[in-house]
């Protein structure tokens, strides 16, 4: 018997965004120390190189954020000619990285993913109570 994926309900979350919002490629979450943590991603650059970028802009954001006394994080979108990042705030110890194409609709990813995020946070945090499977890589 196989055993169960601890992070089904994570998966389907990621999954669920991907499909919900057309001009998603894929979506990432890491570490706010940039260490991947989970993906699905469609075919593009290497999840891990995501969860890299994500850490980066989350930093500048985040002092901006402290520089301009606006608070805490909470999402940054980067937009370019081929395409969008766009990173949001799961907890404080996390980040959902989302990256669009150049047909992206951005307020209907931000609609939709503002709420993933606050569902992650909560199955992230369950799943490091019960399960420990985030004690080490946070």
């Amino acid at each position: 018997m196989q055993p169960s994926d601890p992070f089904q309900a994570v998966r389907a979350e990621l999954a669920a965004l991907r499909h919900q919002v057309t001009g998603v490629r894929g979506c990432v979450i890491a570490g706010v120390d940039g260490l991947l943590i989970l993906h699905d991603t469609v075919a593009g650059p290497e999840p891990h190189d995501i969860a890299a970028l994500a850490a980066g802009a989350h930093g500048i954001s985040r002092t901006c954020g402290a520089a301009l006394n606006q608070g805490t994080f909470q999402e940054v979108t980067i937009r370019n000619q081929g395409g969008y990042l766009s990173v949001y705030a799961v907890g404080e110890l996390a980040l959902l990285a989302v990256i669009g194409d150049s047909g992206l609709n951005i307020a209907r990813l931000h609609l939709e993913a503002r709420p993933v995020t606050s569902r992650l946070a909560g199955l992230l945090h369950i799943q490091t109570v019960d399960s420990g499977y985030f004690g080490s890589n946070f």
